[in-house]
């Protein structure tokens, strides 16, 4: 959905600043090559192969995408799989997105270095300055940890958002918090920004502060609340999705009052447990039908066969799962239309608000 409603572009750089296993980065690198796949005529094979990608794909996936994640096992994980995607995992770097002040200890390390200076330097052509602070990414996705509180005085020293509203700095913030602003630096002028957020940062009257910084450096595009088992089994938290522009005088001058997109997960993807729902063919009334009997074979058949509709022979049959294109199970939600195999959703419906709006990045779907 996110990827969707940012809409990537091959001339774009992204990032994600708390990477995991890349989920954003992975879908990002889909999303546009499927533009590319597109633009040169090819099929769209299955894209997580090791099979041969044009060449615009493989300089894509080396010099646009990028993903940062503190945990060192998690990096790992996710330079094996954009690896797959086509050597993405250059780009995937062991640093600690909220302490860059200390990532020189890692970038003169050398058993640091013999393992990601690659992605390094390249992520060093797209710095604002040589401090690591600020940089010019056009897109930012991440699902930051929601939990724990950063306690330590030097770093809380290095965020606006650091500090009460008399000036004074906190003795500890939620990690989240930080991030909101981290990425925002990581941003260009009118780059756009897609992050997971507890949903009490929207609505508690103790984070107003955040909403106002937020709103004084972009602007709002979007909130999506997601359902209360997506994130299940590791954790029950109520997220909602913060999509956001920042202020720029050509890709997104800034007015004081504008619409905002709202919309709210109906599905849920998964139940209780966290086990994934998946759609089934009975979810598709108007699509899949039981064969009705049929008095004349000839002319019935015929109709049939002209029918949109998908006979089945017994009700048991409805039962049975919906794969997509590639014979994978599909989860059940309304966040998006799965390769058309579903119907439209958020994200979709998000695209035509924003085509109304007449929003930078959306001129080319």
């Amino acid at each position: 959905m996110c990827v969707k409603m940012l809409n990537p572009q091959e001339n774009e750089t992204m990032i994600d600043t708390a990477a995991g296993s890349c989920g954003f980065p992975m879908h990002t690198i889909f999303h546009v090559w499927n533009h590319i796949m597109e633009e040169e005529g090819l099929d769209q094979s299955h894209l997580f192969t090791l099979e041969q990608k044009p060449p615009r794909c493989e300089d894509y996936v080396k010099s646009k995408v990028f993903a940062i994640d503190f945990d060192e096992k998690s990096v790992r994980v996710a330079r094996t799989l954009n690896l797959i995607a086509g050597d993405g995992q250059s780009n995937v770097l062991h640093l600690n997105t909220l302490d860059w002040e200390r990532w020189d200890e890692k970038t003169n390390d050398e058993d640091w270095i013999d393992i990601y200076n690659n992605g390094w330097k390249k992520l060093r052509r797209i710095r604002q300055n040589s401090n690591n602070q600020d940089f010019n990414f056009d897109i930012l996705m991440a699902n930051p940890p929601f939990a724990g509180d950063i306690k330590e005085s030097r770093i809380l020293a290095k965020y606006e958002l650091g500090k009460k509203p008399n000036g004074k700095y906190q003795t500890k913030v939620g990690r989240d918090i930080l991030f909101i602003e981290r990425n925002l630096d990581f941003l260009k002028p009118g780059g756009r920004m897609a992050i997971v957020l507890p949903q009490g940062r929207f609505n508690n009257s103790s984070d107003k502060n955040i909403r106002d910084f937020i709103a004084e450096r972009c602007r709002i595009l979007a909130v999506v609340g997601l359902h209360g088992n997506v994130f299940k089994p590791h954790t029950g938290t109520k997220t909602s999705v913060l999509f956001v522009q920042k202020w720029n005088n050509k890709l997104c001058p800034k007015v004081e009052d504008y619409p905002i997109f709202f919309a709210t997960m109906q599905e849920s993807s998964k139940d209780n447990s966290g086990d994934k729902i998946y759609l089934r063919k009975k979810d598709f009334p108007d699509k899949f039908k039981i064969k009705p009997e049929v008095a004349n074979p000839v002319q019935g058949e015929m109709e049939l066969q002209e029918s949109v509709v998908h006979y089945v022979a017994t009700p048991k049959d409805l039962d049975e799962y919906v794969l997509d294109s590639h014979d994978h199970l599909i989860v059940k939600h309304d966040l998006y239309n799965h390769d058309g195999k579903t119907q439209d959703g958020i994200a979709e419906a998000f695209l035509e608000f924003a085509k109304k709006e007449k929003l930078s990045f959306v001129g080319k779907l």
